[in-house]
């Protein structure tokens, strides 16, 4: 019987989280082990249809560079990265554009429709929604100290995100699944991080809340400690003093761009904890680190 109270506590716990964020937006993006584990991807699709059904709309953005690198490798070719970042060729962004958006994005779409919900796939360039330019890469020479532009070829970066497919996705009673293909002024297909189109689609749509699915517990201290809650100016002293660096970096940036563009609260989340998404959402205590812009 006390087990069944417990179940009846967690709920109630939950109630006021769900009465707060009904009819809220909330930007998920989608990686790592999270996206691998067979299990997690089953709680993973579980929580999405979940939200949905009390009265969230999710929004997914995904990644895919684990799946991307094994299809190269398939056909021959190897992956290049300079600073990680993937040099992307007409090849390569062929062989992207068919990973994201069709077999990675389609399976998530299915794993999603298969325990309940009514998912869409899209990708930047469906509804012109992910506007894009080429990234432009710096680096100081170390012999002349100059910095040099490096071409990585077809890589870019958010110019714009246009929501109007989103919204009326929304309206439908859909939960919309992007790959982070965007578009370029002539039409050029553009291979970019998904944790920074994530940012960019939470701002667009004002969302009440940008989650990052990583491979990491969050955000930590010089001792390896998890912090819970951070500002932006925090996290930008913590990058200068190289506390926050490597595969954090975009991470961090996506949770700027989505804070000044109007996201309410930013939340970086250990993905590889099965429910994570609920655990953060509806518990006092959260299990990763919460970003707010003050």
């Amino acid at each position: 019987m006390e087990e069944l109270i417990e179940k009846a506590r967690t709920l109630i716990e939950a109630l006021p989280y769900i009465q707060t964020f009904r009819g809220k937006t909330f930007v998920i993006k989608y990686g790592g082990n999270a996206m691998i584990d067979e299990a997690l991807k089953a709680g993973f699709a579980q929580d999405v249809v979940l939200l949905r059904y009390i009265g969230i709309n999710p929004v997914i953005v995904h990644g895919g560079g684990p799946q991307i690198g094994k299809t190269m490798e398939r056909m021959g070719k190897k992956p290049t990265f300079i600073s990680g970042q993937r040099v992307t060729d007409k090849e390569t962004m062929d062989i992207v554009e068919m990973v994201l958006g069709g077999k990675v994005n389609k399976e998530i779409v299915n794993l999603i429709n298969r325990s309940g919900g009514t998912a869409v796939g899209l990708t930047g360039k469906d509804g012109g929604l992910i506007q894009a330019k080429k990234l432009t890469m710096k680096k100081t020479s170390e012999e002349t100290g100059a910095t040099e532009i490096i071409d990585i070829g077809l890589v870019g970066e958010v110019t714009e995100i246009r929501p109007g497919a989103l919204t009326a996705l929304d309206e439908g009673g859909f939960i919309p699944v992007i790959a982070p293909v965007g578009v370029g002024e002539h039409g050029e297909t553009y291979n970019i991080n998904a944790d920074l189109v994530a940012g960019a689609v939470a701002g667009a749509l004002r969302a009440e809340k940008l989650i990052l699915l990583t491979d990491q517990v969050g955000i930590l201290d010089n001792a390896k400690n998890l912090i819970p809650s951070l500002n932006k100016q925090k996290v930008e002293h913590m990058i200068k003093t190289g506390t926050v660096s490597g595969g954090m970096l975009p991470k961090t940036k996506s949770c700027f761009d989505a804070l000044e563009a109007g996201c309410a609260k930013v939340h970086i989340i250990d993905g590889r904890i099965p429910h994570a998404l609920l655990l953060e959402i509806f518990t006092r205590e959260g299990i990763g680190t919460e970003i707010t812009l003050a």
